[in-house]
């Protein structure tokens, strides 16, 4: 029952560590796109969460091959989450800014280029017309 409860702690360790590191991310990439310095935001997140996981893998962990793969599934479901999870956020903020400010289109003339009209496509009444 032990080695039960070591897994499951291992798992849910795994689990935090992955939404830290990818929260933490996506977190990052969204500040360095609006920052004047985006390497520097970028550099010292990589170097912030690396230690973060490293040192939580090896203490959840604690040497025991098996915990260790329980806390690599685990930073894998944390990661699976949090892909999930963004991706819907992003699809709101798109939403939103689509509903918000529709694009303008363009005129099927205005797309239409002067090698268009010289070919006379069926589109203009000339089907057929070899």
């Amino acid at each position: 029952m032990n080695d039960i409860l070591g897994l499951a702690i291992a798992v849910s360790g795994g689990g935090v560590l992955g939404l830290l590191h990818f929260g933490g991310l996506w977190w990052t990439l969204r500040r360095a796109l609006a920052s004047p310095r985006p390497a520097l935001w970028v550099g010292a997140s990589l170097l912030l969460r690396m230690a973060c996981v490293a040192g939580g893998f090896v203490v959840v962990s604690a040497g025991d091959w098996r915990k260790a793969l329980a806390c690599l599934l685990g930073f894998w479901a944390a990661r699976w989450l949090v892909l999930r999870t963004t991706a819907r956020l992003q699809g709101r903020v798109a939403q939103a800014m689509d509903t918000a400010a529709p694009r303008p289109r363009m005129p099927l003339e205005a797309a239409r280029g002067p090698l268009d009209e010289d070919r006379g496509h069926p589109a203009d009444g000339e089907a057929g017309a070899a």
